[in-house]
């Protein structure tokens, strides 16, 4: 693939003045002293460009080549930039205008990631696979561990985002830790694989959301049937779900400013379902069925998958797994977000730590509370902990508790739909969808009400697939998570062995913890994979296989057809991708100029001070 890069993408721009300022946030120490080097740098967006092999000055080139393709790209043969503030250049050093709004701060990106992950719905929903494989004490374990591998990944992406914070993250972060030769590769790939997991994770929402609706029909002994296998019940499924993806897609229309209060509100469904849960849910269960024991909740094992023993175990990360994923999302709103290059890294970064924390003690408090295991399994309902629910709480204080996980997840829709549309915006703006111009058209309170539109289409196709089979539609979602964790993978193999040194000028920065970390989310998020590829039943069946990998290779083909068939003028022309690698250069050459200078300027000091002596 080397070559295919056209080589006007690593036109070099003195840009840093203008982009950072002195002040770094760091994981790990770094010297203070670097900060005036950022200062140091001529203002100018528009300064001579050099070659990246070396310090030679570069031929300025045509200015055909490094003219935009489409209006939301920057034009690097004008010098535009005296009106702009921080945000904006930086942007515009990457390639692209100011399209979007920007008026979100931290709460905003922060809601972002930790209302889409939704650790106590994602929990919850999932509570019943997860005790099955291994027993309590592999989902309490597993859960602990990933929390661990969780917050390096967290701070890995947050490292990339602050050097990167532009709409798209996960996709752009993959076509730059590429580098020259892979880049545009890793960018289609993952373009395809973001976009289909978090469209087809508000279709699989959706249907969660109806799922505890229905549930209803089996606690109050409805005469309408609950077996998935009918095709009534399909329907009915079907029908709820749409409607449902209304509700909440229908509210990523409002305006940004009006949006900021859908953030809080939120944040805070989520805090009362947390509190109603570990407040309310054990008194309860206190007054009526009782609780397990603690030998029961931190030694029990169970095998109800059928898989060997300690591949067994291994499954209980297969729910771990998908509860704590999603954390980019800040990144997706980057360029809707105030002083973005240390605001979303921050947003990732603490999203996933507040969520995985919250999950804790609900993971031990649901196991303390979980009924008998043969009880359990005898639910009816389309939704297990509906019916925890209505024998712990009584039939009508359970309508209460029911009607607040539904508004959760209904909240936790619409935003992972803020993120998703952003996503296929991002990608579109750069020519990797079908229909790119049109997608990526913004409206005129700046906002991609096109991409929204086709998020909102794919999805509710995605939800058709209930009614000709229950199998059809479980295929699909068992994929939701499969992309997203093979894109940290990829970002993570990037970094780790193709651009290693990049993104130095990052603000939010691990140091020398770094690369170790970034190998470690690596061989994590691929082993995640593995789980999330297998079949979560043996012997495994036509009737119980897990098709995520079949699914996943359809995707990856997708993208790399696409690779193929579109032109490289109309991938990222103009030379974003590589300009990450052009700021690191500008780093360097001027924290090592700045030093010289400092150690000069000693230098002469130190002989003034001797001839004033003399």
């Amino acid at each position: 693939m080397e070559g295919r890069m056209p080589s006007v993408l690593f036109r070099r721009t003195s840009l840093l003045a203008h982009f950072r300022s002195s002040t770094t946030t760091h994981i790990a120490p770094r010297s203070s002293s670097l900060g005036p080097i950022y200062q140091s740098i001529s203002p100018s967006i528009a300064m001579a460009t050099k070659t990246r092999a070396g310090s030679a000055v570069a031929p300025a080139g045509k200015d055909e080549d490094i003219a935009p393709n489409n209006p939301l790209q920057s034009d690097f043969t004008v010098d535009d930039t005296s009106s702009m503030d921080e945000d904006e250049r930086y942007l515009r050093a990457l390639g692209y205008k100011q399209s979007l709004h920007r008026q979100w701060k931290f709460f905003e990106s922060f809601a972002a990631s930790f209302a889409a992950l939704y650790s106590v719905g994602g929990i919850r929903t999932t509570f019943t696979i997860g005790v099955g494989a291994g027993g309590p004490v592999a989902y309490w374990s597993s859960y602990v561990i990933t929390c661990v591998f969780v917050f390096i990944t967290a701070a890995v992406l947050a490292e990339v985002c602050s050097a990167l914070p532009a709409a798209g993250s996960i996709y752009f972060w993959a076509a730059e830790s590429g580098g020259r030769r892979y880049g545009r590769f890793f960018g289609f790939i993952v373009a395809w694989w973001s976009t289909t997991a978090w469209t087809t994770f508000v279709a699989s929402n959706c249907q969660a959301t109806a799922n505890f609706l229905l549930s209803e029909i089996t606690v109050f002994n409805l005469p309408f049937t609950t077996d998935t296998n009918d095709i009534k019940f399909r329907a009915v499924q079907w029908i709820v779900s749409e409607a449902f993806l209304c509700i909440s897609i229908g509210m990523n229309y409002l305006s940004p400013k009006t949006y900021s209060t859908i953030f809080r509100l939120a944040t805070g469904i989520i805090i009362l379902d947390f509190l109603l849960n570990m407040i309310w849910l054990p008194i309860a269960v206190s007054q009526t069925y009782g609780f397990q024991s603690a030998e029961y909740v931190f030694t029990k094992q169970f095998n109800e998958t059928g898989a060997p023993p300690v591949w067994n175990w291994m499954l209980s990360f297969y729910v771990t797994a998908g509860v704590l994923v999603g954390f980019e999302a800040s990144g997706h709103i980057s360029e809707e977000t105030k002083n973005a290059s240390i605001t979303a890294a921050r947003g990732i970064w603490w999203s996933a730590f507040a969520s995985a924390v919250i999950g804790f003690p609900l993971v031990i408090l649901f196991l303390f509370c979980l009924p008998d295991l043969n009880l359990l399994y005898s639910y009816g309902a389309p939704q297990p902990f509906v019916e925890i629910y209505a024998h712990a709480l009584g039939r009508g204080p359970h309508v209460f508790m029911n009607v607040i996980c539904i508004i959760g997840l209904i909240f936790n829709t619409t935003i992972a739909g803020v993120a998703s549309s952003r996503l296929i915006w991002a990608v579109a703006r750069d020519g990797a969808l079908p229909f790119a111009g049109w997608i990526s058209r913004v409206s005129d309170k700046k906002e991609p009400r096109n991409a929204i539109i086709v998020m909102h289409v794919v999805a509710a196709l995605l939800l058709c697939t209930i009614l000709p089979s229950a199998v059809a539609f479980d295929s699909l979602i068992s994929a939701a998570a499969v992309p997203t964790i093979t894109a940290y993978a990829l970002v993570a193999f990037g970094r780790a062995f193709i651009t290693p040194h990049s993104f130095k000028h990052a603000k939010f920065n691990l140091g020398r913890w770094s690369r170790p970390f970034t190998i470690i989310a690596l061989f994590w998020n691929l082993y995640l994979a593995g789980v999330l590829f297998s079949p979560l039943v043996f012997p495994a069946t036509a009737a119980n296989f897990n098709y995520s990998p079949v699914i996943f290779g359809a995707i990856t083909i997708f993208g790399i057809i696409t690779y193929f068939v579109t032109p490289e003028e109309k991938w990222l022309p103009a030379g974003r991708l590589g300009k990450v690698h052009q700021l690191d250069d500008e780093y360097e050459s001027h924290s090592s100029g700045s030093m010289q200078e400092g150690l000069a300027g000693v230098k002469r000091r130190g002989s003034d001070r001797t001839r004033v002596e003399e």
